[in-house]
């Protein structure tokens, strides 16, 4: 994992290299890279004490989407964000039409308005890169995320552009992926992964079906109440705004060999390939290699952007741009997160697929 110092790449999106201190309209609040020969993320700071976030952020809205489309990423820092409701001030400001965590795959708790605790996984383990909810039909194209109490080491949230990681990756794998596109297989329940009632928010199994049919998503019960899904989408794709092409998918992250070596073993002596609770595949079905994904894995880690959290720190993320993780941490650590502006591909065909390989 490094701090990339390359220039930023030519794009729809006129990708700026961070710049010298920049004081807004108004004069309550600058603007400057975070990190030397860094264009991600953009840090917004006050100038003078007491200035709110949130009405900041309402009377300088058009700025902030101008920047975040310039940047991908915002880091708002130094204000006075000392709770949820200091944050969804900051989500009302910004006017994202929030969204709920349908077909979601880690767990996390309902704060209340679509407010969300992060992931709440096993402290000590890392939490790759991604794009949320990169598999689904309708994704969120903005996320934010507030720090309102980092941990005593580690827990940082790392950032990459998706642009410079599609550059990375080989031409033949991404050939390969162009031709086929990818598929999730997923097993719900069964002491794995999730249940699908809370996946799926419901516990009926014909508004699942119906969901999974809108949804270009196969499906079938297995012993009658076991759910496993299939879904295939493209590896790549254009940002309906800018028109960059992005790696963004879940390629790598719920492929097996992402797993550590001995759970992997375990899983799959218990279960076989075919009941892991996530994995991917080809479009086609046929297995992806260790070794392509050894290569996806080592993009994401070049152009991988660490920091640590501040108390009070806000992130403001274009999902389709930036993707993010977790790094490993000690002690307590409360991010919250809030996801909207839905939108909805129209790159896959509308029919079930998968569940062939």
């Amino acid at each position: 994992m490094k701090i990339t110092d390359e220039k930023p790449l030519r794009s729809g999106f006129n990708m700026k290299v961070p710049r010298r201190v920049a004081v807004t309209s108004n004069t309550l609040v600058q603007s400057s890279a975070l990190l030397p020969r860094q264009s991600l993320p953009l840090m917004f700071t006050p100038i003078t004490n007491g200035v709110d976030l949130g009405s900041w952020v309402a009377g300088n809205r058009s700025l902030i989407e101008q920047e975040l489309a310039a940047h991908g990423g915002l880091l708002f820092r130094g204000f006075k964000v000392e709770s949820q409701a200091d944050f969804e001030s900051f989500v009302d400001a910004i006017a994202i039409t929030r969204m709920h965590y349908l077909e979601g795959a880690t767990p996390r708790r309902e704060l209340g308005r679509q407010v969300y605790s992060s992931t709440e996984f096993s402290h000590e383990h890392r939490i790759a890169l991604h794009n949320e909810l990169s598999y689904t039909m309708t994704w969120p194209m903005k996320i934010a995320f507030c720090c309102l109490r980092p941990a005593s080491s580690g827990g940082e949230t790392p950032l990459a552009d998706m642009r410079r990681v599609l550059a990375r990756i080989p031409p033949i794998i991404r050939e390969r992926f162009e031709e086929f596109g990818w598929m999730l297989v997923r097993n719900y329940g069964a002491g794995l992964g999730l249940p699908w009632e809370s996946v799926f928010r419901t516990t009926s199994k014909q508004e699942v079906e119906l969901y999974c049919r809108q949804s270009a998503i196969a499906w079938e019960w297995r012993d009658g109440t076991q759910l496993r899904t299939s879904q295939i989408r493209p590896a790549i794709i254009n940002h309906p705004i800018g028109g960059d092409p992005l790696w963004f998918n879940h390629i790598a992250f719920w492929h097996a060999s992402s797993l550590d070596p001995e759970t992997r073993r375990m899983l799959v002596s218990s279960f076989g390939d075919d009941r892991l609770p996530y994995n991917t595949y080809y479009g086609n079905g046929q297995v992806i290699e260790d070794d392509v994904i050894a290569e996806i894995n080592r993009a994401y880690d070049s152009e991988t952007i660490l920091f640590p959290w501040r108390k009070g720190d806000v992130i403001y993320l274009d999902n389709m741009l930036i993707a993010h993780g977790r790094s490993p941490f000690s002690g307590d650590r409360t991010v919250i997160v809030s996801m909207g502006d839905p939108y909805t591909r129209a790159d896959v065909d509308s029919r079930p697929q998968g569940i062939r390989q």
